[in-house]
């Protein structure tokens, strides 16, 4: 570590710990210098969100010190990097530019980004004027990054209106694509396959038995029903999926950073290329302001200085996010992968070890069920664990207003009771019904949960993680930690290696040995 970071940190872990009542005793201002919003629209058609880190232990003296950090880090020109298209992911040589899909990056590669989602806007058009027959149905294959991106966007988009049925399948379990075969007519049932290189063998095994099952069911031509999404066309087209409907992207677009990308066609097909755009163009409105915007005002950044302060200097292992919209039900599953496969690493750039810790590990779950599941530790366990909260403040329902105002109510006492505590005993005195309190927690308010919200939710989170990457000086776009697993299952499958005598037990008793 340079000497400016160590400096940094060292400046950052003098400060006093102070608690959330005291930071907020007699400073009116608290809320509004640690709150910001980031929209886009115009007039009636503004939106955006609000961003309150104001029930954090952020102060202005830590803000100082974290600023200091990022320009040690030299957060400045990485960001540069980023949007320029420069090799930033290291380990592999290549650069990261999901950006480029919402019109921010090199101009050469914002021009090919947006070839490539015109291609899949004409096949998209192609399929509902009847190019491949009647379509109800479409079963897209994938995992990791090319099924949780999809199925998020899915879940929350489609409930008012899908032109699709859609059913997202990442798990190679067979029970998981029996249940989609189930819910879907072979005979009108379209089949999208994501593999950034067409070889993952989940996904490829998923493959081949969607294809039986329409074989099986009557499809003469089963792989006349198949889309390919993937940065290796040759190789679709070499399994066998015309050229026509394949649809590529770039190879410096990141798995988990794909939905902008081809990756996104059934969010395009179920919810509509509206949607699709709408949801681009969120993310873009947060991609201007992390572009644009210096030190504590960049809201991304900020984020990244309280996630760093709770996890090195207090010590958190963990961050929970809970999503008080039933919408955003797959939310935390996505963050989990975006910012645990990023920032999981124990190595910088450089190949250094890190200087201290990494990610937490991130978790949650859906408001209010989870207030009747997790939240008992949160309160009063021993545990001090950061918490986001996400709402919208336009319901997703037609039913009765008590509904939605319940569900509000409910993500700010949540809030409030964490950092408040108190003891809830008559006398006050009954230690069991005692809450300490200064725990802290973030509030995420949109306008409304439209297909903009969530493209500029996502897009606000991979920022966030790239922001953390650099103060950590790490890099984010890698992911070595998920092969050697997979190359082991190889081993045990092609009996070509020695294993530990616990391993050795399983596959004997399994009738794997």
């Amino acid at each position: 570590m340079s000497d400016s970071r160590t400096a940094a940190w060292q400046q950052i872990e003098a400060l006093p710990q102070e608690t959330l009542g005291d930071l907020f005793a007699g400073d009116d201002a608290r809320v509004d210098r640690l709150s910001g919003r980031i929209g886009w629209g115009e007039g009636e058609d503004a939106a955006g969100i609000r961003f309150d880190w104001s029930k954090t232990h952020l102060t202005d003296d830590l803000l100082a010190g974290f600023e200091a950090l990022a320009e040690a880090s030299d957060f400045t020109a990485k960001r540069a990097a980023l949007f320029a298209g420069d090799t930033i992911n290291v380990t592999e040589g290549r650069a990261a530019e999901h950006t480029a899909q919402r019109g921010f990056g090199s101009e050469a590669s914002v021009e090919e980004a947006q070839a490539l989602l015109a291609r899949m806007q004409m096949l998209v058009e192609a399929i509902r004027e009847g190019a491949l027959g009647q379509i109800k149905h479409l079963i897209h294959i994938g995992i990791g990054g090319s099924a949780l991106g999809p199925a998020l966007a899915i879940n929350a988009l489609t409930r008012d209106l899908s032109y699709v049925d859609c059913h997202v399948v990442s798990n190679i379990d067979g029970v998981a694509l029996e249940a989609a075969f189930e819910a879907c007519d072979p005979a009108t049932t379209l089949i999208a396959v994501a593999s950034k290189t067409f070889t993952t063998i989940e996904t490829m095994t998923n493959a081949d038995s969607a294809l039986t099952w329409l074989r099986e069911n009557g499809v003469a031509d089963p792989h006349g029903r198949v889309v390919a999404l993937t940065a290796n066309p040759e190789r679709a087209v070499e399994w066998g999926v015309d050229e026509t409907r394949v649809l590529p992207f770039m190879e410096s677009v990141g798995g988990r950073y794909s939905l902008w990308s081809s990756i996104g066609f059934p969010v395009a097909l179920a919810a509509g290329l509206d949607e699709f755009a709408a949801m681009l163009d969120g993310a873009a409105a947060v991609d201007e302001h992390f572009a644009n915007t210096d030190g504590r005002d960049n809201l991304c950044l900020r984020a990244a200085f309280a996630d760093q302060y709770y996890a090195r200097v207090r010590g958190c292992q963990t961050r929970a996010v809970f999503a008080y919209d039933e919408r955003l039900a797959l939310f935390p599953s996505y963050l989990q992968q975006l910012e645990m496969e990023s920032n999981g690493k124990r190595v910088t750039s450089q190949g250094e070890p890190v200087g201290g810790p990494t990610a937490p590990i991130t978790w949650g779950g859906v408001g209010t069920d989870a207030q009747h599941a997790v939240f008992q530790l949160l309160h009063q366990g021993t545990h001090m664990v950061p918490v986001d909260f996400i709402a919208s403040i336009a319901p997703g329902d037609a039913l009765n207003p008590a509904h939605h105002r319940i569900l509000l109510t409910n993500c700010f006492a949540q809030g409030a009771a964490l950092m408040a505590g108190g003891n809830m005993s008559a006398d006050g005195k009954d230690p069991a019904r005692e809450f300490p309190g200064n725990r802290p927690s973030a509030t995420i308010l949109c306008d409304d949960l439209d297909a903009a919200t969530l493209g500029a939710l996502i897009a606000f989170h991979e920022h966030r993680t790239f922001a953390n990457a650099v103060l950590m000086g790490i890099n984010p776009f890698d992911q070595f930690g998920v092969e050697l697993g997979k190359k082991m299952a190889k081993d045990i499958d092609g009996g070509a290696a020695e294993f530990d005598a616990s391993t050795k037990a399983l596959l004997e008793a399994s009738g794997l040995g």
